[in-house]
C-alpha cells in the first residue's frame, strides 16, 4: 500500500498540492459519493486523497461499526471495504449491508489466495483488490463498477419475463413469484447478459468482458462465485437447474423453461 504514499510524494515533488484531510462526509446521495472503510489512518487518508483528486467525494470510516453507522444515515454510490477491521469485521459489515442493499462494494484484502478472494465475493461483494495495489487500479475499478451500475440504470424500459421470473431492466429489479430478489450490480448484469439470449453458452472470459469490463488473474473464478450467488438467490438447484446451466468445459447458459 506504500504505492499511495509514493504517489503523494510524486505529486508534492511536481508541486501539486495533495490535501490529506481528516475523516469527513460525502454529500448524501451524490452519484460520486464513496464510503471508504479502512482502519489504517495513513493508508485510508492516502486513498481518500487519490479518490478526491479524481473528483470523488469520500466519507471515511475507521472501523466496522462506524461504517454501518455512516451506511445507515447516508446514501453512497459505492463502498470500498477492507476485510480486516476492528470492532466489526469487513465480512460482517458486508453481510449486514447485503441484507437490504445492492450498493456496489469493492472489497480490500491482504490475502492473495484466490479462495480468500472468492469468499469475499460470495458474501456479496462485487469486486475485490488485493493489497498492495496501485492508486490507478483502485480508481479504474471504481470507475468500471460505477459504469456497470449506470449502464443498468440506463437500460431501455423492457422487462424480460420467464414464467415466475421477471427482470425489469430499467428498474434494475428482479422478482421471483412476485417477491423481489435483491441482486448486486454484478449479479444483475450477469443475469441480464445470460437471459437476453436463452440457450446461448457464454464462456467465462466472455462474461468477464461483458459483466466486469476487464480481465484480471483469477477472475474466471469470480464469475463462478457470482453464478453461485445467483443460483442461491433464485433458488436454482445446480444439480437440477431451472434457469442457470453449466456447459461443462464451455461456460454458462440461461434456459427459458417455458419456451
Amino acid at each position: 500500500m506504500n504505492l499511495f504514499l509514493s504517489w503523494i510524494a510524486e505529486q508534492e515533488e511536481a508541486g501539486v498540492e495533495v490535501r490529506i484531510r481528516g475523516r469527513g462526509h460525502a454529500m448524501t446521495g451524490d452519484a460520486r459519493g464513496i464510503l471508504l472503510v479502512e482502519d489504517e489512518a495513513v493508508i485510508r487518508e492516502a486513498m481518500a486523497a487519490y479518490l478526491n483528486a479524481n473528483d470523488y467525494l469520500v466519507t471515511e470510516a475507521a472501523d466496522g461499526q462506524e461504517a454501518l453507522a455512516f451506511f445507515d444515515h447516508e446514501k453512497h454510490a459505492l463502498i470500498i471495504l477492507d476485510l480486516m477491521l476492528p470492532k466489526l469485521s469487513g465480512e460482517e459489515v458486508c453481510r449486514t449491508i447485503r441484507r437490504d442493499s445492492d450498493v456496489p462494494i469493492i472489497m480490500l484484502t491482504a490475502k492473495g489466495e484466490i479462495a480468500d478472494r472468492i469468499a469475499g465475493l460470495e458474501l456479496g461483494a462485487d469486486d475485490y483488490l488485493v493489497k498492495p495495489f496501485s492508486p490507478r487500479e483502485l480508481v479504474a475499478r471504481v470507475r468500471a463498477l460505477l459504469r456497470r451500475v449506470q449502464l443498468s440504470d440506463d437500460s431501455p424500459g423492457e422487462t424480460l419475463v420467464f414464467g415466475e421470473l421477471a427482470i425489469d431492466l430499467a428498474g434494475h429489479c428482479v422478482t421471483l413469484n412476485g417477491e423481489e430478489v435483491v441482486l448486486t450490480a454484478s449479479e444483475f448484469k450477469l443475469l441480464v447478459t445470460l437471459a437476453r439470449h436463452p440457450g446461448r453458452v457464454y464462456s467465462r472470459m466472455e462474461l468477464i468482458e461483458k459483466v466486469l469490463g476487464y480481465d484480471f488473474e483469477g477472475y474466471e473464478r469470480t464469475i463462478d462465485s457470482h453464478i453461485k450467488n445467483l443460483r442461491s438467490k433464485l433458488t436454482d438447484d445446480p444439480r437440477k437447474p431451472h434457469w442457470l446451466f453449466t456447459s461443462h468445459g464451455a461456460g454458462y447458459r440461461f434456459e427459458n423453461p417455458y419456451a
